[in-house]
């Protein structure tokens, strides 16, 4: 968004979003293991997965079982810490510090992809993108093809309206299902989510574990082929083969990010072991040994400069979590 502020004026703070990044030092309380048939583990390394493999640790990671024993591990966990979910880790720097509580990975049995009648898909929250498009385009789904453009998962998906190519979420989204904070499981129809652009009313520790979406009639040849221009596209324009993090900043109204970040002369700029792509300004990698710190650092210092040449405020997209 654009402000009358002067370029000398930067505000130099940035509250990040970052869901409990103010809690300091490790989560000291037992989690409660009876009955729990998921896979817990304490002082969980999580650099390895998330796309820019940096970061620390998390106090718990919790990867459930199934969707019983999600809501089981939440309900006698009774709030007692905060909760993070995490899908492909492709939107999102770890910190340095980790994170506390419990960070919750939803694998296998959350990648289920189903089509029905009418032209709905139904997922589970940790289906990828590439899965639900392709599932879609096996049964003649046309509408998703976008998805095929998205690196993440349908929870990210539902959580952030994520979007490319002209699509987002709430262009499709039916329903989702979403364990709340206090643990009740409810169905929340579209509109609920009070869709803006990269950003949902979903509260923070409220994790999503599956989501309805509507399709059209298709052809399973052309929308294959639309998916085909949209990895074609994805792979001339951004460093996917990189670690990377995806779009750092939102597009602010009337401009776009990427220009914004290369005409304040940041193309290629560096911190440590991190650096502004040279293929696509919108995009930081990690060079070989970036902290989280160096990242994240480095998107700051691009919010400053970019401020200072066209007195724009630049919206950090990827999510920042975590002790510093």
């Amino acid at each position: 968004m654009s402000h009358a502020n002067q370029p000398g004026d930067w505000p130099m703070f940035d509250d990040g979003q970052a869901p409990d990044a103010e809690v300091e030092g490790a989560v000291d309380a037992p989690v409660p293991m009876a009955d729990i048939r998921g896979t817990l583990k304490q002082d969980a390394p999580l650099a390895k997965l998330v796309w820019f493999k940096s970061g620390g640790n998390a106090d718990w990671l919790f990867e459930p079982a199934d969707l019983d024993d999600l809501r089981h591990f939440l309900d006698v966990l009774e709030g007692s810490m905060p909760v993070m979910a995490l899908g492909l880790g492709s939107n999102l720097i770890i910190r340095d510090g980790g994170v506390p509580g419990v960070v919750i990975r939803l694998g296998k049995p959350f990648a289920q992809v189903d089509t029905h009648d009418d032209h709905v898909v139904s997922c589970g929250a940790g289906a990828h993108g590439i899965l639900v498009s392709s599932t879609a385009r096996d049964a003649g789904i046309a509408g998703l093809e976008f998805l095929r453009g998205i690196p993440g998962t349908v929870g990210g998906f539902v959580r952030m309206n994520g979007g490319a190519y002209g699509r987002e979420t709430a262009d499709v989204l039916i329903d989702c299902d979403v364990i709340m904070p206090g643990g009740e499981l409810v169905t929340l129809p579209r509109d609920d989510l009070r869709y803006t652009y990269r950003h949902s009313a979903l509260p923070d520790q409220a994790v999503v574990v599956a989501a309805r979406f509507q399709g059209s009639a298709g052809d399973p040849e052309e929308i294959g082929r639309e998916m085909d221009r949209i990895a074609q596209a994805r792979e001339a324009a951004q460093p996917i083969r990189s670690k990377t993090g995806g779009s750092t900043f939102k597009n602010p109204d009337g401009h776009k990010a990427w220009q914004l970040v290369d005409e304040a002369g940041c193309r290629g700029l560096t911190m440590g072991g991190a650096q502004v792509s040279e293929k696509h300004t919108n995009f930081m990698i990690n060079t070989g040994d970036a902290t989280s710190a160096d990242i994240e650092g480095l998107g700051e210092e691009v919010r400053r400069r970019v401020y200072e040449n066209s007195g724009i405020e630049l919206e950090w997209e990827i999510k920042r979590v975590g002790r510093p």
